[in-house]
């Protein structure tokens, strides 16, 4: 079973997991620190992932939720 279920965790909760800190830094370098991340931070992963795909690309987006799910 996942860790997180995309539809009601939050960003804000993901970015509180440093294993999953980890992965979003490794696929897109800087991006838990940027300060737009704020405004994501109360949106459920899902929306986040969605509108992250136009800036970080649908490859990249896929990488990371992969990773984040396999995490138990």
């Amino acid at each position: 079973m996942a860790r997180y279920d995309v539809n009601t965790t939050t960003m804000a909760q993901l970015l509180d997991d440093p294993e999953v800190v980890a992965i979003f830094e490794k696929h897109s370098p800087g991006i838990t620190s940027n300060p737009m991340i704020g405004m994501v931070k109360p949106m459920s992963v899902a929306q986040a992932m969605g509108m992250a795909g136009a800036i970080m690309g649908a490859d990249t987006v896929e990488a990371i939720k992969s990773e984040v799910d396999a995490l138990a």
